[in-house]
């Protein structure tokens, strides 16, 4: 078995593979014990037919095309890797040569990782921020505190308000007649909330508890059922239960049961510096992306579309990993969206190319600066990990393997490279913005 690369331009190549024929007769041989059981000729038990005979009726290449899956697949991982190529595609097969007793060819062509050229990655300028932490936020942010520590409590009487929880039951009406999925039983709605057609909610406030009460309403023109799109409605609704929402009085009682301050100035001095730490990581964060962005804006790539359909591809990959850990399935999805397959790769293309530039201009700063990750960064990466699934770090190890721990290094090693660019640039003050007259 061997290898021979075939560059090709942009950043392609032909990865010719040569199997001998002994392999490839071994091949025919593994395909027709797999299917032998499923051929029947008369004369012969099943199972039983020679293959010399079933090549005879079917012709020679009739196992052809399973012994080339076969031997594809369980060569091509470990030749692509023996080429010492960076394959960062898919590959495209193509059969050279096949036949009995003679050498199986088959071409793979790929994508090589591209040459990049760095621009200015050192002394990157970018904005300054600077962190103000204002009285209204703070007020936000203890009012959020309130609301989380509220209380429901059931109303009955007055009628309904702006903010309350209702729960009612109502029948919608076009032209006279009900209408399909225009009915509602002890349905909970938070008037204020937006959810039902525009209009619905506020036509509630006043309703009185067990008092029918007509609410008219016009279906917007984009309305998802086409019918009903751009038809006025009459819904006719009776509010069952009013449940207000209760929240409880800032003061030092408040204060001293939700925190370790006693007193309604250290909560707020303490809620100040929680905003600030948070402003200030924000704008570690915007900093970090402002100069990445800037340096592979200046860094010249031309990258070959399999590299970027593969990328697609793992994203779209992702995605439907994350729906399955919420019990959805990438075709349900995609039918409640009104989307395809299709839709969403191009969809994903600009961040598939923004993902691989970054990831291959780091890299290019990693060999430029001979920037390394440790044994030391890595068994802290490991503890990291365990604690965040939590598992023993040996476990987590294991798991990785080898090839993990190699992809770890390689990832901790860009990391590093991000901190020392970000490091190396230089904060300037935003120009001031021009009033208008």
């Amino acid at each position: 078995m061997s290898v021979k690369v075939e560059k090709l331009e942009g950043s392609m190549a032909d990865l010719v593979i040569t199997v001998s024929a002994e392999e490839f007769n071994s091949a025919i041989k593994r395909a027709y014990e797999k299917q032998k059981g499923k051929i029947s000729i008369p004369g012969f038990r099943k199972g039983k037919v020679p293959l010399s005979m079933v090549e005879k009726l079917y012709g020679e290449a009739v196992f052809y095309n399973d012994a080339a899956d076969d031997l594809i697949n369980s060569t091509y991982p470990e030749e692509a890797e023996a080429c010492g190529e960076s394959i960062v595609s898919s590959p495209e097969i193509s059969v050279e040569q096949i036949g009995r007793d003679k050498e199986f060819i088959y071409r793979a062509k790929v994508a090589l990782k591209p040459p990049v050229s760095l621009g200015k990655y050192k002394g990157v300028e970018v904005e300054k921020t600077d962190i103000e932490v204002t009285e209204e936020e703070i007020d936000k942010e203890i009012e959020n505190v309130r609301e989380r520590n509220s209380r429901m409590e059931e109303v009955t009487d007055r009628p309904v308000k702006d903010g309350d929880i209702t729960t009612l039951d109502f029948e919608g009406f076009v032209d006279g007649a009900a209408f399909e999925g225009g009915k509602g039983t002890d349905y909970p709605l938070t008037i204020g909330s937006g959810s039902f057609i525009p209009g619905f909610e506020e036509q509630l406030v006043g309703a009185e508890i067990g008092v029918e009460k007509e609410v008219n309403v016009t279906f917007p023109e984009n309305y998802q059922a086409a019918e009903l799109a751009g038809k006025p409605a009459v819904f006719k609704c009776t509010v069952k239960k009013i449940r207000e929402k209760i929240l409880p009085e800032f003061n030092a009682d408040f204060v001293s049961d939700i925190s370790e301050f006693d007193t309604v100035e250290e909560y707020r001095a303490d809620v100040k510096k929680e905003i600030t730490a948070r402003k200030e990581k924000e704008a570690k964060s915007a900093r970090e992306d402002a100069v990445v962005k800037a340096i592979v804006e200046d860094a010249a790539i031309e990258l070959p579309e399999p590299m970027i359909e593969t990328q697609q591809r793992q994203m779209v990959s992702e995605f439907e990993q994350q729906l399955r850990m919420q019990g959805m399935q990438l075709s349900q999805y995609l039918q409640y969206t009104g989307g395809s397959e299709e839709q969403m790769l191009e969809s994903m293309r600009p961040t598939a190319v923004n993902r691989i530039k970054t990831r291959l201009v780091m890299e290019e700063i990693v060999k430029a600066e001979n920037i390394t990750a440790t044994e030391e960064d890595f068994d802290a990466e490991i503890q990291r990990m365990a604690e965040q699934y939590q598992m023993e770090a040996d476990r987590v190890k294991e798991i990785l393997g080898e090839s993990g721990k190699k992809q770890t290094m390689e990832d901790l090693a860009v990391q590093k490279a991000v901190t020392f660019v970000v490091d190396a640039s230089v904060e300037k003050k935003a120009a001031a913005k021009k009033s208008e007259d």
